[in-house]
């Protein structure tokens, strides 16, 4: 249960109301959006701005999936992960592939999937240190404008693992999911 009341989408003006009603269609994303609507701005345009990049569809689905759910991982937000590792199933990998996550390497993962892994793990853990040769892999597989919106989407899924963790949103849906893949804590990614 959230550490804050959660707001029912009929008290939101009519903007916010509507965007949270269509994010959280079937359920997903219900205490998160209910708890973002204490700060309507932030729920209409948040949610409005992932609906909007859903929608343009330019960056592959899987490798921002990929992103998003590395990104969790590392961040051991269950609820995030919960969230977003069965799109991955339907974006065609594997059980075994997606519990493998955050590490690279698994048989069902091609090269993109591989750089798309590494980039999201240096975004969420040392932004600052990307070296050039991730870059030139990346840039392999996809363009600068699919680069920026990777980063953008890894970066707002660091965001809401926070915000979640933090304010105890869960909907119910971590449970029993693992926080982080096989090797995170060989690595020192301990949470």
């Amino acid at each position: 249960m959230p550490r804050v009341a959660a707001l029912s989408p009929s008290v939101l003006p009519a903007g916010a109301a509507a965007v949270c009603e269509r994010f959280t269609a079937g359920g997903r994303f219900a205490d998160q959006a209910a708890v973002l609507a204490h700060v309507p701005p932030a729920l209409e345009h948040l949610y409005a701005m992932i609906e909007a990049l859903n929608t343009r569809a330019a960056t592959p689905r899987r490798y921002i999936e990929l992103g998003i759910v590395v990104a969790s991982r590392l961040n051991a937000c269950q609820y995030c992960v919960a969230s977003h590792a069965p799109i991955l199933a339907v974006e065609g990998l594997s059980q075994a592939a997606v519990d493998h996550l955050p590490e690279p390497g698994h048989p069902d993962m091609d090269e993109a999937d591989n750089a798309v892994i590494a980039y999201a793990r240096e975004v969420t853990l040392q932004a600052y240190r990307i070296d050039d040769a991730l870059f030139d892999r990346l840039r392999g597989f996809l363009s600068e404008a699919q680069i920026v919106e990777l980063t953008l989407r890894i970066a707002l899924a660091g965001f809401f693992n926070r915000f979640n963790d933090a304010l105890q949103i869960d909907d119910g849906r971590s449970a029993g999911v693992p926080a982080a893949g096989p090797a995170s804590t060989s690595q020192g990614i301990e949470r």
